[in-house]
């Protein structure tokens, strides 16, 4: 019921990922960014605090191979469940349980890994890899071309309804962090909303280091 790709920006340094669902809120459930340690997708019967966990043993020192592998290890219903891992130096690693829901796909690439399930077609992931590859600029846009791609090449079986695009830059907090948690038409909406965010972050980022300094809210009553 999930189609999503993680990834890391070798020029930036950034943590990022992007998913869809036919479920609502899927960002709000299975996207984990830390600066400077990876990011990681937790889906398909999806155990929330998987993602944490294992951005700890990432940002512990292993490897995201290595960090998966501990995690899964003797882990219940760790069957049921679908992981994608990307750690600080770019290495990739996925975990697909035996009862991962219906056609299902996975696939790695240059600082990137994209899986899905209840899939349309078991190609999609790697049709999103491939769009990452390709892309350029920020990588909310590389992550953007990867969504689109995905949802091209068939997507979920049935029809998406939520989307999320998550970035980790240098900060604790998420540099972007959009959400689509129900529409008919929400990588489009997520399209739209990364246009407006897109020119805008950089400034969310100064108000919060030094509002001195920071441009106008450009709202009424701001002068």
């Amino acid at each position: 019921m999930t189609f999503s790709l993680v990834a890391r920006c070798a020029r930036t340094g950034q943590f990022g990922m992007a998913i869809s669902s036919s479920s609502p809120a899927v960002a709000a459930r299975c996207a984990h960014v830390r600066a400077g340690v990876g990011v990681v997708a937790s889906q398909n019967v999806t155990d929330p605090a998987l993602g944490p966990e294992l951005l700890a043993l990432l940002a512990a020192g292993q490897t995201a191979p290595d960090a998966l592998a501990t995690l899964t290890q003797g882990r219940a219903f760790i069957d049921y469940r679908q992981l994608l891992v990307v750690d600080a130096e770019g290495r990739s690693a996925i975990h697909s349980g035996a009862q991962v829901l219906g056609v299902w796909g996975q696939a790695q690439g240059t600082d990137c890994a994209a899986g899905g399930n209840l899939l349309a077609d078991a190609s999609v992931p790697q049709a999103m890899v491939t769009a990452f590859e390709a892309a350029t600029g920020h990588l909310g846009d590389r992550l953007m071309a990867a969504l689109q791609a995905g949802l091209a090449a068939g997507g979920e079986a049935g029809p998406v309804h939520s989307a999320g695009l998550k970035i980790a830059d240098q900060l604790d907090w998420p540099l972007v962090d959009l959400r689509i948690d129900w529409s008919d038409d929400p990588i489009g909406a997520l399209a739209e909303a990364w246009a407006v965010y897109r020119p805008q972050m950089a400034a969310y980022v100064q108000r919060a280091q030094n509002p001195s300094v920071a441009p106008s809210y450009g709202v009424p009553g701001d002068e």
